[in-house]
């Protein structure tokens, strides 16, 4: 089971749950994440969704070696991909999402965090955006999110850089709002997603609505100059080397 769901004081806890491959996103995942997330939001039981990672990781992004196979063989597209769906899932979530990241967050395992309403991240914990080493575009509107929640050049530096940021960095630029120990983790970002389940749900959605409303166009025409680029960039000289060379090393 990719994804392990669970219940409990209306928190629905999502375990991404590939931890062999550091919870990578593959098609499988994307459609469980968008699925579980969508019955969430219609789920009338449910306050909170809680996010996580399996093991020691939080995500270590696409699974390269499928996305290098979906290349070679023509079938990795944006209209064929599970990926959008889960973008599609995060962007009408009406019900407060909190991350908790307990390892490395890499790719979408970072740029999803755009998403989140509250994100906690264990100390020990990495995040990276590493487009410009895999000679891609930014991914999951980023390119708007993350300027908006972290500020213009925080944002550049880790669009453009490709470096890893830790916990404590993170926390400054206002990526994630509390860094806990790990094994403070999962306790600290659960109290606090009981604290908002507790409250009315439609309360919730609407001070959730009020806050991303004035957002969703920016989302929308950063989705598609980001897809267009990406589509222009997936397969060039420079993908294909980090492709060859990452997929030698297992995914990223």
């Amino acid at each position: 089971m990719t994804l392990q769901i669970s219940d409990d004081n209306r928190v629905r806890t999502l375990v991404l749950n590939r931890p062999d491959a550091l919870n990578a996103f593959n098609q499988e995942l994307y459609l469980a994440t968008a699925t579980a997330l969508a019955d969430a939001d219609s789920d009338p039981d449910v306050a909170v969704v809680l996010l996580t990672g399996a093991g020691r990781a939080f995500s270590a992004g696409n699974d390269l070696k499928e996305m290098a196979a979906g290349i070679a063989d023509g079938s990795l597209t944006s209209a064929g991909s599970h990926f959008t769906k889960m973008i599609d899932a995060l962007t009408d979530l009406s019900k407060p999402l909190i991350c908790a990241v307990n390892g490395v967050g890499l790719g979408i395992g970072t740029t999803l965090l755009g998403y989140a309403d509250l994100v906690f991240m264990s100390a020990t914990a990495r995040l990276k955006c590493p487009f410009t080493s895999l000679g891609v575009a930014p991914e999951a509107a980023s390119s708007y999110l993350l300027p908006q929640l972290i500020g213009r050049q925080n944002a550049a530096w880790m669009l453009l850089s490709s470096e890893w940021v830790d916990a404590e960095e993170a926390h400054r630029m206002g990526l994630a709002w509390k860094v806990c120990e790990p094994d403070d983790l999962l306790p600290e970002a659960r109290r606090h997603a009981e604290i908002l389940a507790a409250q009315s749900i439609p309360s919730l959605v609407a001070v959730k609505k009020a806050i991303v409303a004035p957002f969703r166009p920016g989302i929308s025409a950063a989705t598609d100059c980001e897809n267009a680029a990406f589509a222009e960039l997936l397969g060039g000289a420079a993908n294909a080397a980090a492709l060859a060379e990452f997929t030698g090393r297992g995914s990223a």
